[in-house]
């Protein structure tokens, strides 16, 4: 990036690119800036009191744009910003203009397909949740973002806190790209004992570990927060860890980095070209390579849980991107993989992470992951699954990791329909009703009866196919506790654009756009000869914005 801007930057003073500019002196806090998917991608650069404050691409409308973006110049009030934008007409960046409020505002949470029980960003694009953390009663979401279009670019760490997992306010952008590439992936801690001297005044920092991307290489940088992550500075020693030549690789990337308590250290799982890495360090400056494990694909994970609950029994998780995982133990330096690989999930999710610091009254392992859904006609795109527990649980095929929604979302719950053993059509007609919701949670479980396939569609969308003949579920394998068995359970939670299925107590789930066929008009129905409803339970969901 730093290279790209080099480069437009000696085409503009040669005259190569003629450069338009316009000056405003800042008094309110948002620059809203017009967007159009028709322009062409080119470096807008804002400059204050000579001195450069920020660059990015953007697609900026020459006429009509296709929705707005914004940017936060709070920091910047009082001062004339100078806006660059190579090649554009006075007419298209004098529709720039600031506001304390953002462009489309009385609209916001409540476009036609905003989804109303998942996070997504105000604007812009999001992919890869970053740096889940709790801290003083927040819990912490950073995540990819480009605050400037709807596609990916521009990655930044974008920021939003919750209470209670289940509503949750977007704050400023936390880490913007700087001299060593666009801001990656990573992590979260805090760091009680001060080990990496970022502490002040009995403060304990929060230290994000991030990889930041060039066209060179990726490499792992660290910063700090002591405001609760509304702040951050960025570590002068930037990078803690360039790993390019030991791999010969470009991709290095996707920190997660824990505190080790028996060893009193912090371990770093890293992606690095084909699995993932161990390093260790004793204060989050200087890392030691301690081991690697082949068989991931980005977005490391490694974290302890009990077996049912047991804490004499205890087994470590390691997965990657994909939703496939390996259990095993770790000795603080390596991991050793005992089973697997399985997957516990499927279907859109991708990069999920784990939050760290939850409290030991809490104990609570939760996830939350990209949700690879698209958003036709919004100014925003892609979304955060909903907040999951994982557990560890013994199975007839051994030890599996459980992925199941977190209690809080059952605030968001009023029943509406409540029945035992309803016959197939008694079922159909209590949901027919309902099939027009926006966001709605469908509990059931059905028994196959000499059917070879059976299920629960929604406007001919197959939110739940169970067929025995393949065994498989909406397409992958899956095999039932009792391989006998003609009974599958189903948690079904639908939004505007999602659905999320949650099989047999969450050792499978799945998740996928929700995608009604408009040439049927059955609504919901459940499909398949001489199946049982053996219940079924229908909850409204209200929305998380107010």
């Amino acid at each position: 990036m730093k290279q790209l801007h080099l480069f437009l930057l000696l085409l503009i003073c040669s005259g190569a690119i003629d450069a338009a500019d316009i000056r405003l002196k800042i008094t309110k806090r948002y620059l809203n800036l017009p967007v159009s998917q028709k322009a062409e991608r080119q470096v807008m650069t804002f400059e204050a009191d000579g001195k450069a404050e920020r660059s990015f691409r953007i697609r900026l409308a020459t006429d009509s744009p296709d929705y707005w973006v914004f940017t936060d110049v709070t920091t910047l009030k009082g001062k004339t910003l100078k806006i660059s934008y190579p090649g554009a007409s006075d007419a298209a960046l004098n529709r720039i203009y600031q506001a304390d409020e953002i462009a489309g505002q009385d609209s916001m949470y409540h476009e036609t397909n905003r989804p109303q029980i998942h996070f997504t960003s105000r604007r812009g694009w999001n992919n890869d949740p970053n740096g889940l953390l709790y801290y003083e009663g927040e819990y912490h979401l950073f995540y990819q973002h480009n605050p400037y279009e709807r596609e990916w670019e521009n990655m930044t760490w974008g920021h939003a806190v919750s209470r209670d997992l289940v509503h949750w306010e977007e704050l400023p952008s936390a880490l913007l790209p700087d001299e060593h590439g666009t801001m990656f992936s990573g992590s979260a801690v805090i760091d009680y004992e001060n080990t990496s001297g970022f502490g002040k005044n009995g403060v304990p920092a929060m230290v994000a570990m991030f990889t930041a991307d060039s066209p060179e290489k990726q490499v792992q940088c660290i910063a700090y927060s002591l405001d609760r992550g509304r702040t951050w500075t960025k570590y002068a020693g930037n990078p803690v860890i360039d790993s390019k030549a030991k791999w010969n690789s470009h991709d290095t990337r996707d920190p997660k980095v824990f505190w080790y308590k028996p060893n009193r250290e912090w371990v770093l799982a890293l992606n690095e070209r084909d699995g993932h890495s161990i390093y260790t360090s004793k204060n989050l400056k200087e890392w030691t390579f301690e081991s690697h494990v082949t068989g991931f694909w980005e977005c490391p994970e490694l974290f302890e849980l009990a077996v049912d609950g047991d804490a004499n029994n205890k087994k470590w998780v390691m997965y990657g991107a994909s939703g496939t995982y390996m259990i095993g133990s770790f000795d603080g330096k390596k991991f050793t993989p005992e089973a697997g690989k399985y997957y516990y999930g499927s279907g859109s999710i991708y990069a999920a992470q784990t939050f760290t610091n939850i409290p030991e009254s809490d104990g609570r392992r939760i996830q939350i992951g990209w949700g690879r859904i698209s958003h036709p006609g919004m100014p925003f795109n892609g979304m955060m699954l909903l907040p999951t527990q994982l557990t560890l649980r013994k199975t007839k095929d051994g030890v599996r990791l459980f992925n199941m929604p977190v209690k809080e979302i059952e605030t968001l719950q009023t029943s509406l329909v409540e029945k035992q053993s309803p016959s197939v059509d008694e079922a159909n007609d209590l949901l027919h009703k309902y099939s027009d919701e926006t966001a709605l949670r469908i509990k059931t479980t059905i028994k196959l009866s000499h059917a070879t396939d059976a299920g629960l569609s929604l406007y001919g969308q197959q939110l739940l196919r169970y067929d025995m003949n393949f065994n498989q579920v909406n397409g992958v394998f899956y095999s039932p506790e009792d391989p006998t068995s003609m009974e599958i359970s189903a948690d079904i939670i639908l939004d505007k654009t999602s659905v999320e299925v949650f099989i047999d107590g969450g050792v499978y789930s799945y998740s996928m756009e929700r995608r009604a066929d408009a040439r049927n008009n059955d609504g919901f129905r459940f499909f398949g000869n001489n199946i049982e409803v053996k219940n079924i339970e229908v909850f409204s969901m209200k929305s998380i914005w107010k």
